[in-house]
């Protein structure tokens, strides 16, 4: 059987067996059933890597077979230098999220599990989808789970959290989707290949109107999703009300949604308008970084103040994608992973201090490291990740972007680099007050230091921070050879302007003397 077929749908043959669990024996039987199906996808996901050939740029593993007739929609996938390490990405998480989830979900525990592998499905399917419809309906399948899992297993507003996530993703949809029939209507496919070739080769035109309207209907979808400023506000109620594993999954993957449709969409399909949008683009970006950046600083809540770390540092992808430079789009895709992992583990961390104290107030903590020092040290290395110290990963896509920004515009540079000193101050000023200080007697009697069960969950993530810190080349080669081919198509098709050499009659009789 195709591996790429194998990796997409055992998530899904997961899920419906995951319902199909007893009752009887429901909350044993269906965590052991979603970490051993999880461990499972994950180790299929690796054959990925293991035959990927990362010195091609062409989509690799390619699968394309008729669905639907009429409209002429196909089932094609495939996968390049960017989703390879992305669909990892949502198969490493899951598995975590099963593990940080072990005691702490008990009522319905079967349609959690379900709901976290149907997730698990979505996810690999949009960074699989090569059909405009199938990337749709991948887009759609990820919102229900997500959606479920805030609104039954959230904390206290869990149901206006998920509604507000629900509401605000569907608005961008719709537009999406209108952009999508659209461009049906005039190319009759929805072939994603297809339609690069046609305006590689000059059959496809939109004019520049046109080409603006779809791009931005395309942008407001994925920036909802990112959320880029000032399109973020359903994502702190999110995460504060989600649970743990919900945190996880949805800063360290489903955010990645949306800059991935903008690297993978929005700038081979309309180079123009991404190009001529890019400043203003770029100038939000970098506000959503500094804003990110100060109302993380005075936040007294821990899950709500790393929720704005992600408003923060995926202002630095939107940032290296549309500067239009090598350094920036390999930085921005870089940077993607490097949230997925240090904020993952930031929200596990916080997850299971949840677990211990059942408060997410700052001040209700204090001197943990003094009763949990390796809990403390785990916590650690993972801010020092977050903000950036070399050697550790978030550096190395953090220096690209900024290279790329000064390529494009010093100044975009000098501003997102405040938001670098920002994060070491939020952070390290949260991790100060949590674990330093005087050990209060709630925190001495309930906050126990790291079971082997977490020190499962936490110990790969840490690892590979280090990894992606140091040996960035294992990750960045095949990713350089995708934006290479993404920068090149946004340069086809994109009104250019040459400048006549000036006539100068005095040199030419130079010349001829």
């Amino acid at each position: 059987m195709n591996l790429l077929l194998t990796v997409l749908f055992l998530p899904l043959a997961a899920f419906i067996l995951a319902l199909a669990i007893p009752r009887s024996t429901e909350e044993r039987a269906s965590r052991l059933w979603a970490l051993v199906s999880s461990l499972g996808i994950f180790v299929a996901s690796l054959g990925l890597l293991a035959y990927f050939n990362p010195a091609l740029s062409s989509e690799q593993f390619v699968t394309d077979v008729p669905w639907i007739g009429t409209p002429n929609i196909h089932f094609a996938i495939s996968v390049n230098g960017v989703s390879l390490w992305l669909i990892l990405l949502s198969t490493f998480l899951t598995p975590i999220c099963v593990l940080v989830s072990w005691n702490a979900i008990k009522d319905r525990a079967k349609e959690f599990y379900a709901f976290l592998l149907l997730l698990e499905f979505g996810l690999i399917g949009v960074f699989l989808a090569q059909d405009l419809f199938l990337f749709y309906v991948f887009w759609e399948v990820c919102l229900v789970p997500m959606y479920f899992l805030i609104g039954i297993w959230g904390h206290g507003r869990r149901i206006y959290a998920a509604v507000k996530f629900f509401l605000f993703t569907m608005a961008g949809s719709v537009l999406m989707l209108a952009a999508i029939i659209f461009i049906y209507n005039k190319t009759a496919t929805f072939s994603y290949p297809a339609i690069l070739s046609m305006l590689a080769s000059g059959r496809l035109v939109f004019p520049p109107q046109e080409q603006l309207i779809l791009f931005l209907a395309f942008f407001v979808a994925f920036a909802i999703k990112v959320p880029l400023f000032p399109l973020h506000t359903w994502l702190p109620d999110a995460h504060v009300e989600a649970p743990t594993a919900g945190s996880i999954m949805l800063a360290g993957v489903m955010l990645k949604m949306g800059t991935y449709g903008l690297f993978h969409f929005c700038l081979p399909l309309f180079p123009s308008a991404a190009r001529a949008c890019a400043p203003w683009i770029c100038i939000l970006a970098i506000i959503g970084i500094i804003y990110g950046s100060l109302v993380a600083l005075v936040q007294p809540n821990m899950k709500k103040l790393v929720a704005y770390t992600s408003v923060a540092h995926l202002g630095f992808v939107v940032l290296g994608i549309f500067t239009f430079t090598q350094p920036g789009l390999d930085g921005a895709v870089y940077q993607m992973l490097n949230h997925g992992v240090s904020t993952g583990a930031l929200f596990l961390i916080v997850g299971i201090l949840y677990e211990r104290r059942h408060s997410l107030e700052i001040s209700d903590y204090g001197g943990v490291a003094t009763v949990a020092p390796w809990l403390s040290t785990a916590f650690l290395i993972t801010t020092l990740a977050s903000i950036g110290l070399p050697t550790l990963n978030n550096f190395v896509g953090e220096f690209l972007v900024l290279q790329g920004a000064a390529i494009a515009n010093f100044s975009w540079a000098v501003w997102a680099s405040l938001g670098v000193i920002l994060s070491a101050c939020y952070m390290l000023w949260m991790y100060q007050r949590v674990f330093y200080g005087e050990t209060a007697h709630e925190v001495r009697a309930h906050v126990p230091d790291l079971s082997p069960r977490e020190w499962a969950a936490i110990l790969p993530l840490i690892v590979m921070m280090v990894w992606m810190g140091i040996y960035s080349q294992s990750f960045l080669a095949p990713v350089g050879k995708t934006t290479a081919l993404v920068l090149d198509q946004t340069t086809k098709n994109v009104p250019t302007r040459v400048q006549l050499p000036v006539h100068n009659p005095s040199a030419e009789v130079a010349h001829v003397r």
